[in-house]
């Protein structure tokens, strides 16, 4: 049985808390330098094709990607889930959804 496409923030949260996911932020590093969650891992999906072999490290765990809005992550799923890794989800809303509903400490822009 596979995982749903998406998953929400408090989800997330919880499973971040209890180490069950690897958190990946597909942003740019201008985007994550103005915002980012605590323990998340930045892999930009402009170089995808240069970070995509560092994935491997992480092949058989559950990943959660997010971006700015949701859109970007959506499509690294898509990619990813035909490429090896079927237990990957994104995060609706992203990080935006995140400063929203559960750290309003993290900047939104």
């Amino acid at each position: 049985m596979s995982l749903p496409m998406e998953i929400d923030v408090a989800d997330v949260q919880s499973k971040l808390l209890a180490s069950e996911i690897v958190l990946i932020d597909c942003r740019e590093e201008s985007e994550w330098e103005a915002a980012k969650i605590a323990g998340a891992k930045l892999f930009p999906m402009s170089r995808w094709a240069e970070v995509v072999e560092e994935l491997g490290q992480y092949a058989g765990q559950h990943i959660v990607v997010h971006c700015h809005h949701g859109g970007r992550s959506l499509r690294v799923v898509q990619w990813m889930r035909e490429n090896g890794f079927p237990d990957t989800q994104n995060m609706t809303g992203g990080i935006h959804a995140w400063s929203e509903k559960i750290d309003p400490r993290v900047p939104q822009y």
